[in-house]
């Protein structure tokens, strides 16, 4: 079996090669360089520590290791994506259009063909079902990262392998502790995908800019403050907004008057959904196993996050709904909606959030 493992210089995909020897493989790892080093704004990328932790697992587990460049694929497909969301006023998903189009999509078509499988550090996990490889949730509740991969398709799933699906954060840190490796004690990477320490808010700012305007009660239409783009802001958010006397929460944008609209609890009708539309949703397996153009239930996710939603799911003319068994808040357009089997095991596709 021949494996190639992406690994970035985390906890998480190193454990994994250490997994992967465990059962008798030799993955060949590879670590794929996205961000713009030219771009000053890529500064603060830890991409020489990254690189030195994964020449030290390559040796430690003889390995074969690429260093690889994705730059201009990034760009291209995921930046660009991100870039044109914003100035929509929407809110983009740059890891979910990572891992199709870059770490699944451009890799496999440059690199992965000759690979019977590619390992990654995701926690989440495959299940065969009557013979079909599906995409299935991970052990961790919390750490779950199904959520993120509800974008692949069937045929990129057929090579993916999640080694750490049934473990525990917990556990993959004594993991990592008992191998003695370099990324034990790493913080997690909070940045945008394979980007590292970048922030959202900067990057958006980097190449987006700023377009001062007014924050609004929208109750009362009051002014209380200002903000420095709509793209900073995504519906449901709570923090960032520099209000007193709240908590007040977005709950509407709009791009042409450039107003952000805030509420603190006046009018849950207004904070609140409990009807989700999708556009161009995708089903993982080509051939799911109901019949969407009646109401099936569905456990489902609007953000990354380790609660499911209960609801209904069902295709409706050009699009498919979900209709929420309680009201959910923060449904923000351009996100996606990606939905489950009623027991949340199997990931069965997902669709852009629209009004």
């Amino acid at each position: 079996m021949y494996i190639a493992s992406l690994v970035s210089g985390g906890v998480d995909s190193s454990v994994t090669i250490h997994l992967l020897k465990e059962q008798g493989f030799d993955p060949h790892i590879f670590y794929i360089k996205i961000g713009l080093e030219d771009d000053p704004a890529w500064v603060s990328c830890p991409l020489d520590e990254d690189i030195e932790i994964v020449t030290y697992i390559a040796k430690k587990y003889g390995c074969k290791l690429d260093i690889i460049s994705l730059q201009q694929e990034y760009w291209e497909r995921v930046i660009s994506y991100t870039i044109e969301s914003v100035k929509k006023g929407l809110t983009p998903n740059p890891d979910m259009m990572c891992n199709k189009m870059i770490k699944f999509g451009s890799f496999e078509e440059k690199y992965g063909k000759d690979f019977d499988l590619i390992s990654t550090g995701h926690y989440a996990s495959t299940r065969m079902i009557n013979n079909v490889k599906y995409l299935g949730t991970a052990k961790d509740a919390f750490k779950d990262q199904s959520y993120f991969l509800g974008q692949i398709s069937k045929k990129q799933l057929s090579k993916l392998t999640f080694p750490l699906g049934n473990m525990l954060k917990s556990e993959v840190r004594q993991k990592a502790e008992e191998a003695a490796l370099p990324s034990a004690q790493r913080k997690d990477s909070q940045g945008i995908c394979f980007l590292g320490k970048i922030n959202y808010n900067d990057f958006i700012k980097r190449y987006v800019g700023e377009n001062p305007g007014k924050i609004i009660e929208l109750e009362t239409g009051k002014i209380l403050g200002d903000h420095n783009g709509i793209w900073f802001h995504t519906i449901g958010q709570r923090k960032g907004l520099g209000l007193s006397q709240g908590p007040w929460f977005v709950v509407d944008k709009s791009l042409e008057e450039n107003i952000v609209y805030v509420s603190n609890g006046y009018d849950p009708a207004k904070q609140y959904k409990d009807v989700v539309k999708l556009s161009h949703f995708q089903f993982i397996n080509e051939k799911p196993d109901r019949d969407y153009t009646s109401e099936q239930s569905v456990k489902f996710k609007i953000r990354h996050q380790p609660e499911f939603s209960q609801g209904v799911f069902v295709r409706e003319n050009d699009q498919h709904v979900i209709y929420s068994e309680k009201p959910l808040q923060g449904v923000a357009p351009g996100q996606f909606g990606v939905v489950y089997t009623p027991d949340a095991l199997v990931c069965l596709g997902s669709g852009v959030i629209s009004n």
